[in-house]
């Protein structure tokens, strides 16, 4: 696999990485800030985009801001374990750090923190 390519977009404050230039992908939308480009057939991650990145990327007195994948709850089971998989390994996982939230201890909302030390920096 190639090494990621990070492009900034000021005006749109839109974070694109890419990590399989010029490949097929359907896009997943993780939240209304994360969509995630995978290759369903070769079960790998294409790309992403992140929305609203300056915001989502500025830490909080409480450390790194994490984002619920309410998304996941759209996807059939199939595609919904795909994801996961796709989620916890690399390249992915050097951008999000996957974990959850349990408000009851029957429920666990799974959320996402982004964790790029910046990726701004490295794509100039």
């Amino acid at each position: 696999m190639s090494i990621p390519n990070y492009k900034y977009d000021e005006i749109s404050d839109t974070l694109t990485i890419t990590f399989v230039p010029g490949a097929l992908a359907t896009g997943i939308e993780l939240n209304d800030h994360i969509l995630l480009r995978v290759d369903k057939v070769a079960q790998r991650a294409v790309g992403m985009s992140i929305f609203d990145y300056s915001v989502l990327a500025q830490p909080t007195e409480f450390g790194l801001r994490s984002l619920p994948l309410s998304g996941l709850d759209e996807l059939s089971e199939s595609t919904r374990d795909l994801v996961l998989a796709i989620l916890q390994s690399e390249p992915v996982h050097s951008v999000l750090a996957l974990s959850a939230y349990a408000p009851t201890a029957t429920e666990t909302i799974a959320i996402a923190a982004l964790q790029l030390p910046n990726p701004l920096l490295q794509a100039a």
